[in-house]
C-alpha cells in the first residue's frame, strides 16, 4: 500500500520571551510531518534552526523532495543515506518510528530502551536577562536542575545571582557560543565557584581548539560543535560531554548511534532540545533514559502545547503515552 505524506508549518506562542545569546523569540515555529499507511498515521516534529542554515521553507521543501520515496516505503536506515542530518530528516525519521509503532502495536520504547522508561528530571531554563531578572526566574522555577542562559558581558554576576536565588538547585550553564578566549577562563572560574555541574558550548564552533589546552574546572559540553556521530573524532579531546538534539542528528535513529558511540569514548551524555512541542520531545524522552543530563523543557516555555501532550510534574517529564507518540 502506498504511503501518504502531509507536511505542515505550525506556530506555538511562547509564554513571554525566550532569550539566549543570539537573540530572542516569542513563538516556536515547527514543521510537522505525517506519514500514513493502512489507516495508521505516524507523526514527527522538527524545529528548523537558522544557526544551521535552515528555514521553515527550506525544511518543508526538503521533506517534500522525499515524497516519492516515502510513498514507496523507504525505511529509516535508507533515510539516513538519502537525507542529510538536520531538522527535515528528524521529522521524517520520527514519523517513521511512530508509524511502525502504530501499525505493529509494538511500542518504540520496547525497541530503544533497555528497561521500561521512567520519568526524568528535566532542566528548567533561566532565560538570558539582567542578573536581577534571572534571579527572579530562578526563584520562580526553583527546580532541582536549572539551565542558565548566558553569553553576554558580566556573566559572572548572572551566575552569582542565580546561584543565590536557587541555592538548592543543580546548575547547567549554556553560553550558546557567547564567550571568547579573552573571558573564557574568568567565566570558567566563576562557574566553578558556584559549583556548576556542566557548561555548554562556551566558544563558537570551529573556534574551540583552546579547550584542548586549558583546565576544565567544570565539565564542558559540546552543542553547536557536535551534530552527529561523525563529529566525535574531532571533538572528543576538547569536550567532556555531548548535547544530543534530534534536530541536529536528523532523528532518533542517528541520535541513538551518537549516544552509544559517545558512551564508548567515555563522554557524558546530555539530551537536549530546541523550543518545540511535546511531539518533538517524546522520542527524546526515550533517548534520554540513562542520560547524565536531561534538558527537555521545551513545552514548558509555551503558552499552549499539543493535546495530548507529555506530562510534566514536579520537575519531571514522563514517557509518552502511545496515543501521543510511539
Amino acid at each position: 500500500m502506498t504511503r501518504t505524506l502531509t507536511v505542515k508549518i505550525e506556530s506555538f506562542p511562547i509564554a513571554g520571551v525566550f532569550r539566549i545569546a543570539r537573540g530572542a523569540k516569542t513563538e516556536a515555529a515547527v514543521v510537522t510531518c505525517m506519514i500514513g499507511e493502512a489507516g495508521a498515521i505516524g507523526r514527527g516534529e522538527c524545529v528548523p534552526y537558522a544557526r544551521y542554515g535552515e528555514s521553515m521553507e527550506s525544511v518543508f521543501a526538503q521533506i517534500e523532495t522525499m515524497r516519492g520515496e516515502i510513498a514507496e516505503g523507504i525505511d529509516r536506515q535508507a533515510l539516513m543515506e538519502r537525507m542529510p542530518a538536520g531538522a527535515a530528516r528528524n521529522a521524517v525519521d520520527c514519523a517513521l518510528w511512530d508509524l511502525e509503532a502504530k501499525r505493529t502495536g509494538r511500542r518504540v520504547e520496547d525497541l530503544v530502551c533497555v528497561a521500561p522508561p521512567a520519568p526524568l528530571v528535566t532542566a528548567q531554563t533561566v532565560s538570558l536577562g539582567t542578573p536581577e531578572e534571572m534571579a527572579a526566574q530562578a526563584r520562580d522555577s526553583a527546580g532541582p536542575l536549572l539551565k542558565i542562559k548566558v553569553g553576554a558581558e558580566n556573566d559572572a554576576a548572572r551566575l552569582a545571582a542565580v546561584a543565590a536565588a536557587a541555592p538548592d538547585s543543580r546548575l547547567i550553564v549554556d553560553a550558546n557560543e557567547g564567550w571568547n578566549e579573552a573571558n573564557l577562563e574568568e567565566n570558567l572560574r566563576a562557574a566553578a565557584q558556584i559549583d556548576v555541574a556542566l557548561i555548554e558550548q562556551p566558544l563558537p564552533a570551529g573556534k574551540d581548539a583552546i579547550l584542548g589546552e586549558i583546565r576544565h574546572p567544570v565539565p564542558i559540553c559540546a552543542d553547536e560543535s557536535l551534530h552527529t556521530a561523525d563529529d566525535l573524532p574531532r571533538i572528543k579531546d576538547l569536550y567532556d560531554a555531548v548535547n544530543i538534539k534530534l534536530d541536529k542528528t536528523g532523528g532518533l535513529t542517528g541520535a541513538i548511534l551518537l549516544r552509544d558511540r559517545a558512551r564508548e569514548l567515555g563522554l557524558s551524555v546530555m539530551v537536549g532540545c530546541m523550543v518545540g512541542t511535546s511531539l518533538a520531545m517524546a522520542p527524546a524522552v526515550l533517548l534520554a533514559q540513562g542520560a547524565d543530563f536531561v534538558d527537555l523543557d521545551g513545552p514548558l516555555l509555551l503558552k499552549r502545547d499539543r493535546i495530548p501532550g507529555l506530562v510534566y510534574a514536579d520537575s519531571h517529564v514522563f514517557p509518552p503515552e502511545p496515543e501521543m507518540w510511539g
